[in-house]
């Protein structure tokens, strides 16, 4: 795809962000009365502005994640959730929860949990890719199934750890273990958040030809000078640290960094110098774009969880996916 197309497709996932970010702060439910647009009163303003701005940091996050796990790793279906990075830092978060009850503290702040999260999203990401390795190289097929058993491991110890805590903070732990695009995002956790996300895309933007070069064989890759291992362990780190950095602020989020870098990769190609920022703006889109959706629905208790919603829709995507890109991976 030449450069031309490649900076239209980058700019129209960039208008799809911006259009899901007015819709979160524009259209409102009115009970009785449909759909209303407007800009609303104070303090009504400001939280929708904060929630719009924490699922545009996290969506842009897992959205550049799931762009270089998918090249460097060479599969389809790579990405934070499916590899068990996400659930590995929700157990980090869970176990520091539970610590924290039996000790008598008080509830860690989101801030003290990015600690915690990022241990446990890169200890997931180092024992899916352990589990996955074959011969000295990392095997597509094993790979995807190496992250459901780690994430389904990991998804055991945070409910153990659930069950363990008192119910008053058992009820916190669960509600954010559905997922939730916070009204008022804690500072540091949403700052976090914004670096992590901008750093992640960055590094995978400045590194795209390598990345483009690490999407090939391992020979192929040498022969043009790509330090593999480097170009691997920097971009694995960044992409865990990053995804902690979502969990921490948003709770776990399922299948945006799946789906994102497919829907972008429609739009600009597979060079990684337009699909990492390219991706990066449609994660922002879909998961700006899921919370609005879910303030119209209603389910009699409230508001459909976040991380429900997702994973519905993400679901029945990531099948779609697995049928159409078995035994299949190139450009």
């Amino acid at each position: 795809m030449n450069p031309g197309r490649q900076a239209l497709g980058v700019g129209a996932c960039a208008a799809l962000a911006a259009g899901a970010v007015a819709l979160r702060l524009l259209v409102v439910r009115v009970p009785g009365d449909g759909w209303a647009i407007g800009w609303p009163d104070e303090p009504i303003a400001g939280f929708r502005f904060g929630a719009a701005t924490a699922a545009a940091a996290a969506g842009a996050a897992l959205g550049a994640s799931g762009a270089i796990l998918q090249g460097v790793l060479r599969n389809p279906l790579a990405s934070p959730f499916v590899l068990g990075v996400t659930s590995g830092a929700g157990a980090g978060v869970a176990i520091v929860t539970l610590l924290a009850s039996i000790a008598g503290a008080a509830a860690p702040a989101d801030a003290a949990l990015a600690a915690p999260a990022t241990i446990g999203a890169l200890a997931a990401l180092v024992a899916t890719l352990a589990l996955a390795r074959r011969h000295g190289s990392v095997d597509p097929t094993t790979l995807v199934l190496g992250g459901v058993i780690v994430g389904a491991v990991c998804a055991a110890i945070t409910t153990v750890a659930e069950a363990m805590l008192p119910p008053d903070r058992r009820g916190l732990l669960m509600g954010w273990m559905f997922g939730r695009i916070p009204e008022m995002p804690d500072a540091t956790a949403l700052r976090a958040c914004v670096l992590a996300g901008l750093a992640v895309a960055g590094l995978g933007t400045w590194w795209g030809r390598a990345l483009d070069a690490a999407s090939m064989s391992d020979d192929e890759a040498r022969s043009v000078g790509v330090n593999l291992g480097l170009v691997r362990t920097v971009l694995l780190a960044a992409c865990g640290t990053a995804t902690a950095t979502t969990v921490v602020l948003c709770g776990p989020i399922a299948f945006v960094g799946l789906l994102a870098p497919h829907l972008a990769r429609g739009l600009v190609g597979a060079t990684h110098r337009a699909l990492v920022p390219a991706s990066a703006a449609t994660g922002c889109a879909l998961l700006v774009g899921a919370d609005a959706l879910r303030q119209w629905i209603d389910v009699g208790t409230g508001r459909l969880p976040l991380g429900a919603l997702t994973a519905a829709l993400g679901g029945i995507a990531f099948l779609i996916l697995l049928r159409r890109t078995a035994g299949a991976w190139g450009h």
